[in-house]
């Protein structure tokens, strides 16, 4: 195999290994991310509820009124 060519697949594998590694820090700060507003929107739900107090249950965004 001729060194040009052989140094060409290396320039690009190494190409390939610093982006895999950039998309994996991207995929981690984002996880990250989504745990902390999993956290968030449990507290904040259980906080409506709590003052809401009376027991009415909080409808999704696809559920019909009661009176429906």
């Amino acid at each position: 195999m001729d060194e040009t060519r052989l140094n060409n697949i290396e320039m690009k594998l190494a190409h390939h290994e610093m982006t895999l590694e950039e998309l994996h820090q991207v995929i981690y700060s984002q996880q990250k991310t989504i745990d902390k507003l999993e956290v968030l929107l449990t507290s904040l739900t259980k906080r409506l509820q709590e003052a809401m107090g009376d027991g009415t249950e909080i409808r999704g965004p696809d559920e019909k009124p009661p009176h429906y």
